[in-house]
């Protein structure tokens, strides 16, 4: 209920106060796997009809069985842990977090798909992003293990509900224990919850005494660290800049963060280190707003909690190491911003400039390019031969898929080329999974700005 635009203009910070629901969410998780473990709602409301149904409510041991955890932040950690207790054999699911991490929590680091295929029981834990939004579909709900166990204490949206009920329906899910849902309230008429398998509660996952306590001395914490200290934490609201300075570097701030959103979209192992090199014109701006933005947009992917004041702290407490450069010169544009990611596999490098007031990408990697950095985009590797745009193009054309822009990126002539097409609609997974099994297409994926 703050405006945060009002706020900023005034020069008032707007904290919140995550963390202090954690443990009471992932309490809650575990206390609905073990509802379904045991049936415990379907047996109470049985018991409370009148009815003695003791063989009807057959249980299942949660000792020795596997709980796949997908997202092993603060609450999945949480999670893991309090499965570890009950002899529960736990295996998670994160890039962003590495198999030295996750082994010191007694936790096995797997593929999704092999998270999938091995769990007994599986429980969300990950932001809603374009990429996990129904992240259970028909499809995921393939690769799991006949008689899985699925418990929802994140985001309603990571799930469809249509495709799990069919799981339910055809006995290849056993049971579905939700907390969240697509809207709040969900409809009452809704399909889903008629299953008689599942369970659902009315988002109390941080609805404990304790969690509601924690939040408050929480907020008094925040509130006598800022007007004693000027400490702030946890604000949601943009750093101040100059005024007069503003016009001229917001562009490079939505380039910035569009930079750094290209880079998250394709992370797919631990981040050690951020370097941004800014080069020409733009190393006399302010540069420290700009890798600020350059974090917000990399980080979005990694956890919902990221803004442009606590981007720093989180990359610092994920040991990211960010690393500033100047240049006086650079050699084809008056301003460039080269954002380079250092994984545990390997060094990736893109770099923009700002046309205007448009951001555009004009390097990936080795590879020259020219794309604006908007809407939706395809990011295609293929080998440079002919006829592959042609093919690509008729291919989106006969999926309803209309092109905005088209450019290609290549070294050599006959090599190895990168391919940016801005679309005006959504691809959906499955067509994205079609468009990579064209003939000399190595690699797809769709990305958003």
């Amino acid at each position: 209920n703050i405006d945060k635009t009002a706020a900023t203009k005034k020069g008032v910070v707007v904290m919140n106060t995550p963390g202090g629901n954690t443990v009471t969410t992932g309490e809650h998780a575990i206390a609905l796997m073990m509802g379904m473990a045991r049936q415990l709602p379907q047996a109470s409301s049985s018991m409370k009809e009148g009815r003695w149904e003791k063989g009807k409510f057959m249980g299942t041991e949660l000792t020795d069985k596997i709980l796949g955890v997908v997202g092993l932040g603060n609450i999945g950690k949480v999670v893991a842990e309090r499965a570890l207790g009950l002899k529960m054999v736990v295996i998670g699911y994160d890039p962003y977090v590495s198999k030295e991490d996750a082994g010191k929590l007694g936790v096995e680091l797997v593929s999704l798909d092999d998270l999938f295929g091995r769990s007994d029981f599986i429980s969300f834990h990950t932001p809603l992003t374009p990429e996990t939004r129904d992240m259970v579909n028909a499809g995921s709900l393939e690769k799991m293990k006949k008689g899985v166990c699925i418990i929802n204490c994140a985001r309603g949206a990571l799930i469809n509900e249509p495709d799990v009920l069919a799981a339910l329906e055809s006995g290849h899910v056993k049971a579905a224990a939700l907390d969240v849902f697509p809207v709040a309230p969900p409809p009452p008429d809704t399909p889903l919850f008629k299953h008689p398998n599942v369970i659902l509660t009315p988002h109390l996952g941080a609805a404990t005494t304790e969690a509601q306590e924690k939040v408050a001395v929480l907020i008094a914490e925040q509130i006598c660290d800022f007007l004693k200290k000027g400490t702030i934490r946890n604000s949601v609201n943009f750093p101040s800049v100059a005024a007069e300075l503003l016009p001229t570097l917001k562009p490079f701030l939505s380039l910035c963060e569009k930079l750094g959103a290209f880079h998250g979209q394709l992370l797919d192992s631990p981040l050690k280190e951020l370097k941004v090199e800014y080069l020409g014109e733009v190393g006399k701006l302010a540069t420290a707003p700009m890798t600020i933005s350059v974090l917000k947009g990399l980080l979005q992917y990694q956890t919902e909690e990221v803004n442009l004041v606590n981007a720093r702290l989180v990359a610092e407490e994920r040991g990211v190491k960010v690393v500033e450069a100047t240049a006086a010169k650079t050699e084809d544009y008056a301003s460039l911003v080269r954002v380079v990611l250092v994984t545990e596999k390997e060094e990736s490098s893109v770099s923009g400039t700002v046309f205007g007031t448009t951001p555009r990408i004009v390097k990936i990697n080795l590879f020259p390019i020219d794309a604006e950095l908007a809407g939706g985009m395809l990011m295609l590797q293929n080998l440079d031969v002919p006829g592959v745009v042609g093919r690509v193009g008729t291919f989106l054309g006969e999926k309803g898929i209309n092109i905005a822009g088209f450019n290609l990126g290549r070294k050599e002539p006959g090599g190895t080329a990168v391919s940016l097409i801005n679309v005006d609609n959504l691809v959906p997974e499955k067509v994205l999974d079609q468009l990579s099994k064209l003939p000399n297409i190595l690699a797809a994926k769709y990305l958003t700005f």
